[in-house]
């Protein structure tokens, strides 16, 4: 049996890295003023597009974070979701984009990213991504 490998697929690196660096909106933060909490935001219906063949990708994120000294701000995470209606990203991808994204700007103690995307041929993808501030 001959091994299929993803160039025979037709997949290239541009492909792969498609919206890693692309500008998107800030994510804006407010000061916490309590501690150990955990805060969930859900985002039923994220849209995405794929980078390969340009249809559309739909899917559901769920971002959870205990805040350090700060909390998301609502509005403009928003906006920085809304960038991805357009943007030629793998799911995998954006779930780990957002999950660097969020991290980098928010800096919570802890972060958990979760896409739960729609079935497409027969499958459905979960992708999480987990971290937690070095002490």
């Amino acid at each position: 049996m001959k091994k299929t490998t993803s160039t025979q697929l037709g997949y290239t690196n541009e492909h792969a890295q498609s919206g890693l660096k692309e500008a998107l909106a800030p994510i804006e933060v407010w000061p916490n003023q309590f501690k150990n909490y955990i805060i969930t935001i859900e985002i039923p219906e994220f849209t995405s597009v794929c980078p390969k063949t340009n249809l559309p990708d739909f899917g559901k994120i769920t971002i959870s974070y205990i805040p350090d000294k700060w909390c998301c701000e609502l509005k403009s995470l928003k906006y920085y979701i809304l960038g991805y209606r357009n943007l030629g990203i793998f799911y995998e991808n954006a779930v780990n984009r957002i999950a660097r994204d969020f991290f980098t700007m928010v800096k919570p103690q802890w972060l958990k990213v979760r896409g739960e995307f729609n079935i497409r041929g027969g499958m459905r993808s979960i992708v999480e991504v987990e971290k937690t501030k070095k002490k």
